[in-house]
């Protein structure tokens, strides 16, 4: 393993003490935390770009966590990075997302505008610090600083702030002071970007909402097609899709690898803290870096602009947007360890941000006798 690998012995520990466990490190135990969790079970019916309604293999928040984790820990693996700890981030990354995908996130996030607003990265870190109800003497899961660091992927200079201040030199301090976070924080994120960009090929062709002759425009994609078919002439159909994905994958990953071994080998970190004032060492070429953004600007205007799903996504904000006045309206409609809380809009928010597509749905369907979405 890398010198500037983050090393479960030297933790910077949790927020609350806990025995050591027999078998497992810190980050192993992390893991295995969050896998338990209800917000990680919760994922499986929560969106990624299509409703879950709209059709049974269509990725979902749990399904996209559960590829990042794979990507990530082969990465690790063959860079000398800790794997439990990458495995941990990635699993736990998206536990704050809101029902509906960014749609859901981007309706609550107008509907809370007035009180410090709302971000799916800040609220998975709410979600392991305060608000899984695990254990007896604690909030939250108590996870190590290495894991809530990486969960806590993006934070404005606001929020980090009043994070510093409740947490002096946490997880917040570096955006501050504008360091990087653990190398295997840095690997979670680009897995992410990997995963996401292969899965959304996959199922916006499984949708009907894109061809692959839309991709064949598209050079990144089109050049692993050509050299699969180049290998298997007349493949065609969803073996041809499945195999050019395959392929972009393996590329992205191989490049992800060779161009971070360089630059941790020119930065020469001798420790994880060292890693973390070097700048950002986990990273793409910068020809495969233009083709991922490539890649993303035609995701962008053809699949996540594309009408049908525009047309959804309304909806979807919508019906966040009516649970969030009837919730106010009628505080005793919220479960009730949410309705006494003196914080009653971030009471809502936290408690719409938890809701599963299909429970939204029919909540907001009990409430204001709508029914805007088939599922529920």
């Amino acid at each position: 393993m890398l010198r500037c690998a983050s090393d479960p012995a030297r933790s910077r520990g949790r927020r609350f003490a806990v025995t050591p466990a027999p078998t497992r490190n810190d980050f192993q135990r992390d893991r295995d935390r969050i896998v338990h969790s209800t917000a990680f079970r919760r994922l499986v019916y929560k969106t990624q770009v299509f409703l879950n309604h709209e059709g049974d293999l269509f990725r979902t928040r749990l399904t996209h966590s559960l590829e990042v984790a794979q990507l990530a820990r082969d990465i690790a693996r063959a860079l000398g990075l800790h794997e439990d700890l990458v495995e941990a981030i990635a699993l736990a990354h998206d536990l704050g997302h809101t029902p509906f995908g960014h749609a859901g996130q981007d309706a609550l996030h107008e509907c809370m505008a007035a009180h410090g607003g709302f971000e799916h990265n800040l609220q998975s870190l709410r979600v392991v610090d305060q608000l899984e109800q695990r254990y007896p003497h604690h909030d939250g899961l108590n996870l190590s600083f290495e894991t809530r660091e990486g969960i806590l992927k993006h934070c404005s200079a606001a929020h980090a702030r009043a994070i510093e201040a409740r947490e002096p030199g946490g997880v917040a301090r570096r955006f501050i002071d504008r360091t990087q976070p653990s190398l295997e924080a840095q690997l979670a994120n680009l897995a992410d970007e990997i995963a996401y960009n292969a899965h959304d090929i996959d199922d916006g062709v499984r949708s009907g909402l894109l061809t692959l002759e839309q991709l064949a425009e598209l050079p990144l994609f089109a050049h692993h097609q050509a050299q699969a078919l180049d290998e298997h002439p007349g493949l065609q159909g969803r073996r041809l899709l499945y195999e050019s994905i395959r392929r972009l994958l393996s590329a992205q990953v191989y490049d992800v690898i060779d161009a971070s071994a360089a630059a941790i080998a020119a930065a020469a970190p001798p420790d994880a803290d060292a890693a973390r004032r070097a700048g950002p060492l986990l990273r793409f070429s910068p020809a495969m870096q233009a083709q991922s953004s490539a890649l993303k600007r035609f995701l962008f205007q053809h699949l996540y602009r594309h009408p049908q799903v525009v047309a959804t996504t309304d909806q979807a904000r919508e019906v966040v947007r009516g649970l969030f006045a009837a919730y106010l309206a009628r505080p005793a409609e919220l479960r009730a360890e949410f309705a006494q809380r003196p914080d009653r809009e971030r009471a809502v928010a936290d408690y719409i941000a938890g809701m599963t597509d299909r429970f939204a749905l029919r909540e907001h369907e009990r409430l204001t006798g709508r029914r805007l979405l088939p599922g529920a």
